[in-house]
């Protein structure tokens, strides 16, 4: 029967069940719709490819995606369970719980669905004794699994006995569906792309994210494809955007469409990419047929895309049955998928399901099971994994330069920069997330840590050099391993409070005061008494050397410190003055232009009685600070 228009919602539901248990039948009768379109199909009798269509639901249009059951087409099962909302299991009344009745429903939980009914179908065929024997066997299979308890409908697709219930327990459950979310970065792993002459290429498939729009720019990886969407359908219908839970139909130009395939996801531009490893939390059945062990191989399923890849287990070398570990697998095929993503592994021999879990985190590289906190971060991630709010703040927590720019988060998080501005800003009013001096974005359990790591490099510079003042900003740059860009706002920030202290261009811990031990003490005060003696005439390192009998490579030790403490300034390499010889010279210096109107660079070294030695360089150090500016042999104050 064809299905009046109706407001359309973004949920599909899906069926599931062993081969000729009449999947196909109870979707055409619920739609319609014809799934079984293929020739090959008509001939066998059998579906081998997903179908897809509109069904009425308490008013509402939802999608139902109709699944093959034989169990040479389990990757074309998984490709359409990855987008249902809830499923009906179907069995049929005279073959009772079957293998692949079994498998689908062992996948279905692994791909963590948790609404659903059975629809016990062909009771035309069987007296009341056998219904209630299967009645039995489908109680016995749910139990533990997000079936148990759900509605059991008996029905006929020949006579339509059951069809009403059918229909009320469907609106009901759809009722009570919440919408597939349609915040989040689009994405839409493909089922099937094909051409249509004079509009070009067509990709379908369920969006597992976000929403898209005519002309939004999208990337199809791992081809790497760019273009524009020129056309956009929904259950059918022509519409402006499409959303994550619909089953879709997206247009785009200039595109082949015999390169694409279901290895293949369209998405948008700069947050996804091709992935040789994927880092996931793996349950294995509890029923499985063998112990999975480290270095397997197994097939992979995840959204649409089905490869050969490598276990590697990063938890112990093999897992039972009914066993929860982390793992790590090495994709034959680069996937694209994300955080929170279900995925499947089937073993190769014997050929079944083997267990199934969500995605972690892609990784760049093997993981060493035996680094140091390697499992305790990936636990934390595995978590946040399944909540967008928790992703973001797990990876604001462990941004590598502790504080990021809002722009930084969004592909890094894989989050629309609507997403993270919400995200963040609640945030913020809960006391979680920092914002610095300069607008970057900081968790407050990462700047608790970075005041820790400042606060132990600053200690040790103290304890290793008692009579420093401080480290500079060069010094803590190489120290903490940060740009002096990155690590400013943050000493920044830990300076507002009591820890820190910043003392002109150094940093120190707020209870610092530095001291000087032994002959130190005589031999500074000596270096500065000397200096201050020979206020525009100062001694060299060497002179000072044998003044006070002791090395050179000591005496320039002892005039770092005094650089350091703002006593001496570099003017030129190692010729210093002392910072009352500079305060000095500016002061006459200043007193000749204002008389004079300017000073001419001859006339410099009269007026502090010095000689062109002393006298150059301590003219050009004015320029270069700023305080006078040279215009060929004359200098002037600047302005």
């Amino acid at each position: 029967m064809t299905q009046a228009a109706a407001p359309q919602i973004n949920l599909t539901l899906g069926t599931a069940g062993h081969i000729d248990h009449g999947k196909s039948l109870l979707t055409k009768m619920l739609t319609g719709c014809e799934t079984d379109t293929l020739r090959q199909e008509k001939q066998r009798g059998m579906s081998i490819e997903l179908g897809f269509a509109p069904c009425l639901v308490a008013g509402l249009e939802v999608g139902i995606v109709d699944v093959p059951g034989h169990e040479n087409f389990i990757k074309t099962m998984v490709a359409g369970a990855t987008g249902m909302d809830a499923v009906m299991l179907v069995v049929a009344a005279d073959d009772g719980v079957m293998p692949q009745t079994r498998e689908h429903l062992d996948i279905l939980t692994l791909l963590g669905l948790g609404r659903g009914l059975v629809a016990i179908t062909k009771i035309d065929r069987v007296d009341e004794q056998r219904l209630a024997e299967v009645l039995d066997q489908v109680r016995n299979l749910t139990l533990g699994t997000f079936l148990q308890g759900s509605p059991m409908l008996p029905i006929s697709s020949i006579t339509g006995q059951g069809y009403d219930g059918l229909l009320e327990a469907l609106s009901d459950m759809v009722r009570s569906l919440k919408p597939r979310s349609t915040e989040g970065v689009f994405r839409l792993p493909v089922e099937r792309a094909f051409s249509v002459r004079g509009f070009g290429t067509v990709i379908t498939g369920i969006p597992v994210a976000g929403s898209i729009g005519l002309g939004d720019e999208v990337v199809l990886h791992p081809l790497e494809l760019s273009g524009r969407v020129a056309g956009l359908q929904a259950y059918g219908r022509d519409t402006p955007q499409a959303q994550a839970g619909q089953c879709v139909a997206v247009q785009i130009r200039h595109w082949d469409a015999d390169d694409i395939d279901r290895t293949c996801v369209l998405t948008l531009p700069g947050y996804f990419a091709p992935a040789e490893y994927l880092v996931g939390h793996l349950r294995v059945l509890h029923d499985a047929a063998t112990v999975l062990k480290h270095g397997a191989q197994v097939k992979l399923h995840t959204g649409t895309s089905e490869t050969l890849a490598t276990v590697q287990l990063l938890e112990g070398d093999e897992v039972g049955p009914g066993a929860e570990v982390l793992a790590q697998f090495r994709l034959q095929t680069p996937l694209v998928f994300g955080p929170g993503d279900p995925y499947i592994i089937r073993g190769l021999t014997p050929v079944a399901t083997v267990g199934g879990g969500h995605v972690i985190d892609s990784s760049p590289r093997r993981l060493k099971r035996t680094k140091p906190g390697l499992l305790e971060g990936l636990r934390r991630q595995s978590i946040a994994a399944r909540s967008p709010e928790q992703w973001l703040a797990l990876t604001l927590e462990s941004w590598p330069t502790v504080a990021a720019d809002a722009a930084e988060l969004s592909p890094a998080a894989r989050l629309t920069p609507r997403q993270v501005e919400q995200m963040i800003g609640q945030m913020q009013s809960e006391g979680l997330v920092l914002q610095l001096p300069g607008g970057r974005l900081a968790h407050r359990k990462a700047m608790e840590a970075f005041d820790g790591r400042a606060r132990q490099v600053l200690s040790d510079h103290h304890q290793a050099t008692p009579e420093s003042p401080g480290m500079t900003l060069d010094e803590m740059s190489a120290a903490l391993g940060l740009t002096k860009d990155r690590l400013r706002p943050l000493l920044e920030a830990l300076t507002a409070g009591q820890g820190i202290a910043r003392r002109a261009d150094r940093y120190c811990l707020a209870d610092h005061q530095p001291s000087f031990a032994g002959s130190d003490a005589a031999h500074l005060e000596t270096i500065e008494q000397t200096f201050r003696q020979l206020l525009f005439a100062p001694p060299s390192a060497e002179t000072m050397a044998e003044t006070l009998k002791i090395p050179p490579q000591e005496t320039r030790r002892l005039l770092r410190i005094l650089v350091d403490h703002k006593r001496l300034v570099v003017v030129e390499h190692d010729l210093l003055f002392h910072v009352a010889a500079i305060d000095e010279a500016r002061r006459r210096v200043e007193a000749h232009i204002r008389e004079h109107g300017c000073l001419e660079s001859v006339k410099f070294k009269y007026l502090i009685d010095t000689t062109r030695k002393y006298a150059i360089p301590l003219l050009d150090f004015l320029d270069r600070i700023g305080f006078t500016q040279r215009v060929g042999y004359t200098r002037y104050l600047r302005r």
